[in-house]
């Protein structure tokens, strides 16, 4: 029979041993598409460009808003669509988010739409960013993942990461990390200039 302060030391250096890997959980996470693990990584902002010949179809991604209001990738086929995964505990998320508000509001006209996924998040925080940041545009909740696992052929690793959609509903651009209006806007202009 094991002495009881030695089951105590045991299950304290467990516990310690195991702290760091709770702690990674408190970011999130989303299954990596080749790796299955639930880490995120750090984004610096960095943007990937897909060629039209490279891209491959988007996934189908549809749920509900915070608002409580349903919808679908799909209904926005024809049009360029930035998706951008935040949360309401993301600092960067509120740095870029009056920035992505801006780009949102000057690219409407030319027919580009915008999509938050707010992931691991509560309804209630996330509905307080939105109304904090005057965000005008439609965020899907997806407080288990669920949604943001279905882009695992170019997975958005980071909170936050934007993916720009063509009007096929590919993606086309992959920024993993906060973005800026120097940084996104030319990279909209490429994608909407697609034919």
């Amino acid at each position: 029979m094991i002495p009881r302060a030695f089951r105590a030391l045991a299950v304290a250096t467990l516990g310690l041993a195991l702290l760091p890997v709770l702690l990674a959980g408190c970011a999130g996470g989303q299954t990596g598409a080749t790796t299955g693990d639930s880490r995120f990584v750090a984004g610096d902002g960095s943007a990937q460009v897909i060629t039209p010949a490279d891209r491959k179809a988007g996934p189908q991604v549809s749920g509900s808003t915070l608002e409580d209001r349903p919808l679908n990738l799909a209904d926005l086929r024809g049009k360029v669509v930035v998706v951008n995964f935040w949360a309401s505990w993301c600092a960067p998320c509120r740095g870029e988010a009056p920035t992505l508000e801006k780009i949102y509001a000057e690219q409407k006209p030319r027919g580009v739409e915008f999509v938050g996924i707010d992931i691991k998040d509560g309804k209630e925080p996330a509905r307080a960013f939105q109304r904090g940041f005057k965000v005008t545009y439609p965020s899907l909740f997806d407080p288990d993942g669920r949604l943001t696992l279905a882009f695992r052929d170019v997975p958005p690793n980071a909170v936050p990461s934007t993916l720009v959609l063509d009007r096929q509903g590919r993606v086309a651009v992959r920024i993993i990390g906060p973005t800026t209006y120097s940084a996104l806007t030319p990279l909209l202009t490429r994608v909407t200039a697609e034919k």
